[in-house]
């Protein structure tokens, strides 16, 4: 539940334990045995391709940059092929970056695409960032404009490094981007997104030597039907895994400048559960703004690290994820999965997923409250397979930890299209998660991720 739920719902609308042991995964119980077997699996509807490996970084047009070597591969600034006066419409200043650049393969989409969310994980010095861009084929041969799916730094000191943003008002009168959503405006022509292009250019200031490192790159593309319902899967697994709980409400008034804390910092604090999960934490010195008298001061930090000056608000998917990819040793991604199923498989693994959902009151048992959007973690199943959830949007630290029916979840979780409290139609998110997880995966969850197209 969020304080910015009316600028996430304009966007849905308009496009209809320790670093240790979790790095093996925590010990779980075993998968159900002689209950059956699993809803068989549907087509799938959307699909992640990422660019992470020396032969994906080699496959593209290099401009001024160069391949890391290395266990974990990459990209960064080798020298510049031009500059750029950057008018930053947040700061009012303009600044001048040299930059270098790289353009991917053109990726044929498996399911041709309704909808395509970029994201990224990176390392930006002071005074250092990059800019995403998308281009595209639509099913009809025509060529999108190039789209600026996001303008990202880890930085906010105002006289070194630009303020992270997405970009407004890009359309071409077939398809817009709406803050970190390509998407098609008229889904029922029957136009599609055939394949894409992704272009990374990474700047810093002229004369300096710092630079830039991406570490992965990849967008998902989804084609998720409209529907209003959707059949519970059948319950596989009885897990539960020991991510930390924070509440966001405790947090409310907080930080104004950063959309003032408590319900509209569930992205932020479903983040900082995970990162947590997996061993990282910021430092004291990253804390040290964070007024003393404010509990969860980790919370604080997660919130002013993904805050988009654009959207004005902290709920930028590829933002938190690239937040997420600050921490040494993990990995950030935005996609889509097609059921607790999935989930079940990740958690399974040791992996949590962080997921997107709106709903009434009335069709989420327990809740006490109902959302146009909201971030929570699916930490688990019960022996009924019902969902256990740290949901931020609980008075307390100790009250996060929640439980809710299966059936019911699924539903708000998956579905495209649902009615508000007036009966009037409005959209769902089909599915959309966070994945954070090791930059050196166990074999164990290699496979869950591949199993969900995450590679």
């Amino acid at each position: 539940m969020t304080g910015s739920t009316s600028r996430r719902t304009v966007l849905t609308a308009a496009v209809a334990a320790a670093a240790g042991a979790a790095a093996a995964g925590p010990a779980l119980a075993a998968p159900r045995t002689g209950g059956g077997h699993h809803t068989a699996p549907a087509a799938r509807t959307a699909e992640y391709h990422g660019f992470t490996s020396a032969a994906d970084w080699r496959a593209g047009r290099a401009e001024g940059v160069r391949v890391l070597a290395g266990r974990r591969t990459g990209l960064t600034l080798a020298h510049a092929i031009g500059e750029r006066d950057y008018a930053d419409p947040h700061l009012k200043t303009t600044t001048r970056f040299e930059y270098a650049r790289w353009t991917s393969p053109r990726h044929r989409l498996t399911v041709p695409a309704t909808e395509v969310i970029a994201s990224w994980n990176a390392h930006t010095p002071t005074g250092t960032w990059i800019e995403v861009e998308l281009s595209g084929t639509y099913s009809d041969g025509a060529e999108t404009p190039w789209y600026v799916m996001g303008r990202w730094t880890a930085g906010d000191d105002p006289e070194q490094d630009i303020r992270r943003t997405s970009v407004d008002d890009q359309g071409d009168g077939r398809s817009s981007v709406w803050t970190d959503t390509f998407a098609i405006d008229d889904a029922a022509s029957g136009l599609r997104l055939a394949s894409y292009r992704l272009r990374l250019s990474l700047y810093r200031r002229p004369g300096t030597r710092s630079a830039p490192t991406v570490r992965r790159l990849g967008a998902m593309g989804s084609d998720v039907p409209d529907r209003y319902t959707v059949p519970a899967s059948t319950p596989g697994l009885v897990a539960e895994l020991p991510v930390p709980r924070y509440s966001q409400e405790i947090h409310a008034g907080q930080y104004p400048q950063y959309d003032n804390g408590g319900e509209a910092w569930c992205s932020p604090t479903s983040s900082q559960m995970i990162i947590e999960y997996w061993g990282r934490e910021p430092s004291a010195e990253q804390l040290a703004w964070v007024d003393p008298s404010y509990a969860d001061p980790q919370v604080c930090h997660a919130a002013r690290q993904t805050f988009d000056y654009q959207y004005d608000g902290c709920g930028n998917w590829p933002f938190n994820a690239a937040y997420a990819a600050t921490y040494p040793g993990l990995q950030g991604v935005v996609t889509r999965l097609g059921s607790l199923t999935d989930i079940e498989t990740l958690v399974a693994a040791g992996i949590p997923v962080i997921t997107s959902q709106s709903f009434l009151k009335t069709e989420l048992t327990g809740a006490g409250y109902g959302t146009s959007g909201h971030l929570m973690t699916v930490i688990g199943f019960t022996a009924d397979g019902d969902v256990i959830a740290n949901d931020p949007a609980s008075p307390s630290d100790p009250a996060v930890r929640r439980v809710y029916q299966r059936a019911e979840w699924e539903t708000i979780w998956l579905r495209t299209k649902r009615k508000t409290a007036t009966g009037a139609d409005a959209s769902g998110t089909g599915g959309v998660c966070y994945l954070y997880f090791p930059a050196e995966p166990s074999p164990r969850q290699r496979r869950a991720l591949a199993a969900v197209g995450v590679r």
